[in-house]
């Protein structure tokens, strides 16, 4: 075995071993990168370059503003006033013509150009048969988080909904099932966060988006994709969730950043990776090294727990039941179908096929001597989430010889999906336990002997 093929091994282990304890799907964070590497979509700059070449206002070489702007954010706060320019002077027949219509704002002939370039990359390219691709869909991510502007995600999880810039802030949704475009989208010119201006409204609310993302950064797998070490996306989001997840410098244990190789690797890569959030603070997260992306989608894709669940429906039933509990039933009396609850009583799984989710039979008693996922365990022994709940079953599990996790007893249930493990959840005995172990007090692992 080569090195490389043991770091494969390793890293997917890491990757199916943080899948499995979460009892979760993991939550991607997606940037320019993908689009370019599926469908040769520009980066910024380049973006910026195509730019320049469309308007004749834009008199000089794209190095000159390069050169007088190093920031990308500047270079687009001077194009929108020269596309401005040029839209009233010359260029109308170039847009359309509401946008020379009141309520629109000086910068908007730049955004429809920005638009009009992503449309018509994705009108272009031809996706059909990319095994990559195929198996990226497979993950069946909870949630998508991009800053990209163009619709490729839409294209390939067409039963995702896309939730556009400040929509994310207001909308109550279910946050499953959906792609927050936090830069805004192809389809919505004005949405198109680019220049100075766009980027100071959005750093002003980027905490309220932060607060709404920071459950998810605790509870699933995160991983970013198309985006370098240093992209100031990954450092603005991470910066203000790094206090609650990294605790003295410690690796986040469920967030990888997946870094592309531009050849085959060869040796045994890192393995973790140190970003800078501020000027005095850093943040570890868990590194992947690849030139092939197809290995490392098989291992996010490992839990199958979506498989055959349309998110679409799912969103909906959790968006209505959001709705139910939050307006209809305090203003309305509840109006009972009996004969539905008759049903659904009396027939086994008929609870779950009325979901269209699982099967589930007993679930009450299930739910009752089993309340514990792996984040609540964490946080019932006064944890912020799984992994410190974790360091105290391997000390049970070292101590005692015993791994709970590997059957099912009074401490440890796991939810199966045929014969694979989607999900573990954990009794108050094992709380209890656990609080022993934490404290340094004497502890007795009270099973029938084999």
């Amino acid at each position: 075995m080569s090195d490389y093929d043991k770091y494969k091994e390793d890293v997917t282990d890491d990757i199916e071993t943080c899948i499995e304890v979460m009892g979760c799907q993991p939550i991607l964070f997606v940037g320019a990168g993908l689009t370019k590497r599926y469908l040769q979509g520009p980066s910024w700059e380049e973006l910026l370059f195509m730019l320049s070449e469309r308007c004749p206002e834009i008199d000089k070489k794209f190095a000159y503003y390069l050169q007088r702007h190093p920031n990308l954010v500047d270079i687009g706060t001077v194009f929108s006033e020269k596309f401005n320019d040029w839209a009233w002077s010359g260029g109308e027949a170039e847009f359309p013509a509401e946008l020379f219509g009141a309520g629109n704002e000086s910068d908007i002939y730049f955004k429809h150009s920005v638009c009009d370039i992503f449309k018509k990359l994705l009108e272009n390219s031809n996706f059909d048969g990319n095994d990559e691709i195929e198996l990226l869909t497979k993950i069946h991510p909870h949630s998508i988080i991009t800053t990209n502007y163009d619709c490729f995600l839409e294209q390939i999880f067409p039963d995702y909904a896309p939730i556009i810039g400040q929509q994310i802030l207001y909308a109550n949704h279910a946050s499953i099932g959906e792609i927050f475009k936090i830069h805004g989208c192809a389809t919505d010119s004005k949405s198109i966060v680019i220049t100075r201006e766009d980027y100071e409204n959005f750093l002003r609310k980027k905490k309220y988006l932060s607060a709404k993302m920071l459950a998810f950064f605790a509870e699933h797998p995160l991983v970013f994709i198309g985006y370098s070490a240093e992209d100031p996306n990954i450092r603005a989001i991470l910066s203000d969730i790094d206090e609650i997840l990294s605790e003295n410098g410690e690796l986040i244990p469920n967030i990888y950043h997946l870094e592309w190789s531009s050849k085959e690797v060869i040796g045994y890569p890192r393995r973790e990776r140190l970003i800078s959030v501020s000027e005095n603070k850093s943040i570890r997260i868990k590194s992947i090294v690849a030139h092939d992306f197809s290995w490392v989608y098989q291992a996010f894709g490992a839990n199958q727990a979506l498989e055959n669940v349309n998110p679409k429906l799912l969103r909906a039933l959790l968006a209505r039941t959001y709705e139910l509990v939050r307006s209809d039933i305090p203003k309305n009396p509840i109006q009972v179908d009996y004969t539905v609850l008759s049903n659904v009583s009396e027939s086994e799984g008929a609870l779950a096929k009325l979901y269209g989710i699982a099967d589930a039979s007993d679930g009450l008693a299930f739910n009752a001597n089993f309340p514990h996922t792996p984040s609540t365990l964490g946080v019932s022994l006064g944890f912020k989430g799984w992994h410190d709940a974790n360091k105290l079953l391997e000390i049970l599990k070292t101590t005692t010889g015993v791994d709970i996790k590997s059957f099912d007893n009074k401490y440890h249930c796991a939810v199966m999906k045929g014969n694979v493990v989607q999900a573990h959840r954990y009794s108050n005995l094992l709380r209890i336990l656990l609080e022993k172990i934490r404290d340094g007090e004497e502890y007795t692992l009270d099973l029938p002997a084999a």
